[in-house]
């Protein structure tokens, strides 16, 4: 048996390899970190100080606002903001004409490709004092106000909206593609409207898909970075600070690297929690 196994083995061992080398090995070097005073400046050796980061993180008041800023961002723009809306531009992009269908796509497509420096930078412009969501506001003599100042949170979580709803819309146009029409004609002819279609029919049907696109739309959004730094580099007092950025800030600002890489760690048994979760879903038969 072993004999046989030995050839199909054989083609694995240089992928395991590799990643043994490049990402258990790091984690397993940043796992070792988050238990040290590792430190960037002034410091000729680190030493073992147990679990005393991660109880200096649950007794940080700005570690909770950032546990809570994480969270905020995360159910708004990836939850609620991009699955929703992806839904909702594909359902209606199946009705559409194809040169609606055609110009659709590309607009919200041309967002998701942009790099995120480049789109950070886009809705900065677009959220600023003096920018394009108050000159509308001003033409339509509605109040404006500094969106980034008043509502960081939000608009950040708008931004990563706008950026990776693309991803949804494309993972659910492929689903709702998948089910047979028939099934939908026959529901209306029984009368069933849009809302009962959707609750009884569509999303039955795609709930592997709809799993399968909350867990990486929530990894993602987890690790939000680049976005959020261009737009409001956490600010203004740490309105904005999620999870990532309050890390970097430890770590490299303010030089402490074992603290800042215990943050990483429970970044990570996060993302953990949401893919256990995810994942029973998708072993949930339809």
């Amino acid at each position: 048996m072993n004999a046989r196994l030995l050839p199909r083995t054989l083609p694995l061992v240089p992928a395991l390899a590799l990643l043994l080398l490049f990402l258990a090995g790091p984690i397993a070097y940043c796992a070792w970190i988050a238990f040290t005073d590792l430190q960037l400046t002034g410091q000729a050796h680190s030493s073992f100080v147990g679990l005393d980061n991660f109880r200096r993180a649950f007794a940080d008041e700005e570690f909770l606002d950032a546990v809570w800023l994480t969270l905020v961002f995360t159910v708004v723009s990836s939850l609620l903001g991009q699955n929703t809306l992806g839904l909702a531009l594909a359902a209606l992009m199946r009705r559409a004409s194809k040169p609606v269908r055609t110009l659709t796509g590309g607009i919200v497509v041309t967002a998701w490709v942009l790099p995120e420096v480049v789109a950070g930078f886009l809705l900065y412009a677009f959220f600023r004092k003096e920018g394009t969501l108050n000159a509308v506001l001003h033409w339509l003599h509605l109040p404006s106000q500094n969106w980034l100042f008043t509502l960081p949170i939000l608009a950040v979580s708008f931004a990563n909206v706008w950026r990776g709803t693309a991803f949804s819309m494309l993972v659910y146009s492929a689903a709702l593609a998948e089910i047979p029409q028939e099934i939908t004609e026959a529901a209306e002819v029984d009368g069933a409207g849009g809302p009962r279609r959707l609750w009884h029919i569509t999303l039955p049907m795609i709930r592997r898909s709809v799993a399968t696109n909350l867990m990486l739309n929530t990894l993602q959004t987890l690790s939000v970075f680049g976005l959020i730094w261009v737009m409001t580099r956490g600010g203004p007092g740490g309105k904005s600070e999620t999870l990532p950025l309050f890390m970097y800030e430890q770590a490299f600002q303010n030089s402490m690297i074992g603290y800042g890489t215990a943050v990483a760690l429970l970044l990570l048994v996060v993302g953990s929690l949401f893919s256990v979760v995810y994942l029973r879903l998708l072993r949930t038969e339809v």
